[in-house]
């Protein structure tokens, strides 16, 4: 009887019509699981093996810093190699379109090939082009511009101006951010490594696609030195005192991130964000300060703040002083901006200056243009065109940076600016143009999401002469040209990059009217 029950349960299940709670509500629930798990176990019987290719020639730079090749019907991507690597690549994934590939062993190099530099690179995620040389970056950034305006924005598009590589490729950075955990990352090959100690602590990046492993960084070029002497003392003093690293699924655990920032005018600010638990913490936490405190005087800014959330995000923690100020400054010609904690500051400084006189050179302005910028995070650009504006506006999310961006123009003489804090889709309204004046140049620099449909359309009614555009992703700042093709027709495009050896690009876009 029992045998017919479940063979009754078994055909029931196999009904495409039966939902998990309907078996819980039949009280079929551990033969539904029962029968679940075995369905699993003969499909992965059943699941073929995915091949191993051998001789396969890298054709091209994909997105994402990967590469591809074309097997059967199928475009598969491959990271850290280069066109004309010629490869053996074992197929790890397989879709109806596309393939995922890892070489497992490179037969010829091609002639199109850098050394890297970094003995990370392979299996940090950050840098994936230090294979090619800077010059090749900079051809296929260039490429992947002209080809999402192009395929995303269908509109008619001018000749592109030739892309403004980096001032320098190496400490370029002003900002980085690390993670720390309990347990180390570890290669395949230093898992089978018997004599490693596996259970160490780590501060490093968090590995692409695993967000609860951290890779140790020994020695990261992308910023000033002394921030990895800062970084690598953490680590020792930590593990020689005994303090616990963070474990980010138990959620438990004292040293859980540390930022580091360090500006143009020499200072230095370190932010460190400890979880303290019921058992205390906070005097261990304020011994670790005071030891990087004597240890590097260069340190301006030395804050801390006790994280009880989740995820490490900080723009609505309350963050203390331990050592020096609340911030520091950032020099652009001759302009000073405040930094603090929570403000967003383009990570490329000196290109930065390129990227907004690029955006300041397209917006043409003779001194007497009302100009609102867009995601004004700490009002750079805002400041920055200020001079040469009758007025400029400007709208962000955050609010500490808004009040930054008020100091800013304060400390340097501007009295021709007004900020506003707030979602720019509820900010930005016809109400608000209709009170603080019609825009005759917008700036709009939005986040890699693009702008919301109802800031375009808002943009639209406003009817400004014309429109600045700089995008961190070319693909949203695509479709939003596609958007605004209907009143304004693309000028002038110029692609900077901010982020040498990985696939990032900005690019800036000047809109006019059609009617002008």
């Amino acid at each position: 009887m029992i045998n017919c029950f479940v063979l009754n349960c078994a055909k029931l299940l196999n009904s495409p019509h039966i939902h998990k709670k309907i078996a819980q509500k039949l009280g079929i629930f551990y033969i539904y699981s029962y029968l679940c798990s075995q369905n699993q176990t003969e499909m992965a019987r059943k699941k073929k093996p995915l091949p191993l290719l051998e001789r396969i020639t890298i054709e091209a730079v994909a997105a994402e810093g990967k590469c591809l090749f074309h097997w059967n019907d199928l475009v598969v991507f491959v990271p850290f190699c280069v066109p004309g690597d010629v490869c053996d690549v074992q197929i790890r994934r397989k879709k109806h379109s596309f393939a995922e590939g890892e070489v497992v062993r490179f037969i010829e190099y091609s002639n199109v090939r850098a050394t890297p530099f970094c003995q990370h690179f392979g299996i940090c995620g950050g840098c994936k082009w230090q294979n090619l040389p800077y010059s090749e970056q900079l051809k296929f950034k260039q490429q992947q511009v002209f080809d999402q305006l192009t395929r995303i924005g269908k509109i008619e598009l001018p000749e592109f101006m030739p892309i403004l590589g980096s001032v320098h490729t190496q400490e370029y950075r002003n900002k980085l951010d690390y993670g720390c955990a309990n347990k180390r990352w570890l290669t395949s090959e230093q898992l089978k490594d018997e004599s490693l100690v596996k259970d160490t602590p780590a501060i490093g990046f968090h590995i692409t696609g695993a967000f609860d492993k951290i890779l140790p960084i020994e020695k990261c070029w992308l910023m000033d030195d002394l921030h990895n002497q800062i970084r690598n003392e953490i680590r020792d003093y930590a593990i020689e005192h005994g303090l616990s690293f963070f474990d980010l699924r138990q959620q438990v655990g004292l040293l859980r991130d540390v930022i580091i920032r360090n500006s143009a005018s020499g200072e230095w600010m370190v932010i460190f964000q400890f979880h303290y638990d019921e058992t205390g913490g906070e005097k261990e936490a304020l011994d670790l300060l005071q030891h990087i405190a004597d240890k590097f005087p260069q340190i301006t800014s030395l804050m801390y703040l006790d994280n009880q959330k989740c995820n490490d995000t900080i723009g609505d923690q309350d963050i203390l002083v331990f050592k020096g100020k609340d911030h520091i400054f950032e020099l652009m010609e001759d302009l000073k901006f405040k930094v603090g904690p929570k403000s967003f500051y383009q990570t490329n400084t000196e290109q930065a200056y390129h990227l907004y006189s690029v955006a300041r050179e397209f917006a043409g302005l003779g001194g007497g243009e009302v100009v609102y910028d867009l995601y004004t995070g700490t009002g750079t650009i805002a400041n920055f065109v200020a001079r040469k504006a009758s007025k400029v506006i400007g709208i962000e999310y955050v609010p500490e940076a808004i009040e930054d961006a008020k100091i800013n123009s304060e400390i340097n003489g501007i009295d021709n600016t007004l900020f506003f804090a707030g979602d720019m889709k509820d900010i930005l309204t016809d109400d608000f143009i209709a009170e603080h004046g019609r825009p005759d140049v917008i700036i709009t620099d939005p986040p890699r999401a693009g702008m919301h449909p109802d800031v375009v359309k808002t943009i639209l009614r406003a009817t400004p002469q014309r429109i600045v555009y700089v995008s961190c992703n070319p693909a949203t700042q695509a479709r939003d040209l596609h958007d605004l093709d209907v009143d304004y027709r693309v000028a002038a495009v110029q692609p900077v990059d901010m982020f040498p050896h990985t696939p990032h690009v900005e690019n800036v876009v000047l809109l006019v009217r059609k009617d002008s």
